[in-house]
C-alpha cells in the first residue's frame, strides 16, 4: 500500500474511532444552556496526531466528533465549536510529538515521557479553551443568557478536565502498545510520511 493511501485510510479509521468513542462511550450532562459530556472521543484525536502528525490527527478528530455532533440533536448547534477545538487538539499534540519531542527518534523511558507529555499538551489546550469557547459560543452565537452560558462553561471545565485525564491515559497506552509494532514493520514511518 502506498503512503498516501495508508495515511488516508488511517485518518478515516481514526475519524471513525473518534466518532464511535464520542457517540457511544459518553455520559451526557444537561445544563441550563445545553449539554456537555464525559466521553472518550479525544483519545483517537490524540492517537491520530501521534501516528499521523498534527494536521491529519486534528482532521480525524474534527471529522469524527463533528459528525457525532451533527447527528445528535443535543449537540448539533455546537458542531462548529467541536470541529475547531478538535482540530486544535490534534495540531497542538502533533506539534509537541513530532516537532518538539521527535517521537520517532526516542526509545524506552524517554519515549514514554514524550508520549505522555505530547498527549498532556494537547489536552491542556482543550482544558483551557473548551470552557472559554463554550461560554463565548453559547453567549454570543447561540444568544443564551450570560448565567446559563457561565453554567455550561463551568460544567464544561469539569467534564473537559476529566476527559483530558482519561485521554492522556488511554491515548498514551494505545500509542505505546501499537507504535513498536508499526515501527518494526515500517508502517509508522509511512504514516508520518518520512523516508
Amino acid at each position: 500500500m502506498d503512503k498516501r493511501t495508508l495515511r488516508l485510510t488511517t485518518t478515516a479509521l481514526m475519524a471513525g474511532l473518534a466518532y464511535v468513542a464520542f457517540t457511544f462511550f459518553k455520559i451526557d450532562i444537561p445544563t441550563p444552556a445545553g449539554y456537555t459530556a464525559f466521553h472518550l472521543g479525544n483519545t483517537f484525536d490524540i492517537l491520530a496526531a501521534l501516528l499521523l502528525g498534527g494536521w491529519l490527527g486534528g482532521l480525524a478528530g474534527a471529522v469524527g466528533m463533528g459528525i457525532g455532533d451533527v447527528l445528535n440533536p443535543l449537540y448539533i448547534t455546537v458542531a462548529p465549536k467541536t470541529i475547531l477545538l478538535k482540530l486544535l487538539i490534534g495540531l497542538v499534540s502533533g506539534f509537541a510529538a513530532h516537532r518538539v519531542f521527535h517521537l520517532d527518534t526516542l526509545k524506552g523511558k524517554s519515549l514514554h515521557l514524550a508520549v505522555i507529555a505530547s498527549c498532556a499538551t494537547g489536552m491542556l489546550v482543550n482544558v483551557v479553551f473548551e470552557p472559554l469557547f463554550s461560554y463565548a459560543y453559547t453567549y454570543f452565537i447561540l444568544q443564551a443568557p450570560a448565567k446559563a452560558a457561565a453554567s455550561l462553561a463551568s460544567w464544561n471545565a469539569i467534564t473537559t478536565t476529566t476527559n483530558a485525564v482519561l485521554t492522556v491515559i488511554f491515548a498514551s497506552a494505545l500509542y505505546l502498545a501499537i507504535a513498536p509494532r508499526l515501527a518494526q514493520n515500517g508502517v509508522l514511518k509511512k504514516l508520518l510520511h518520512r523516508d
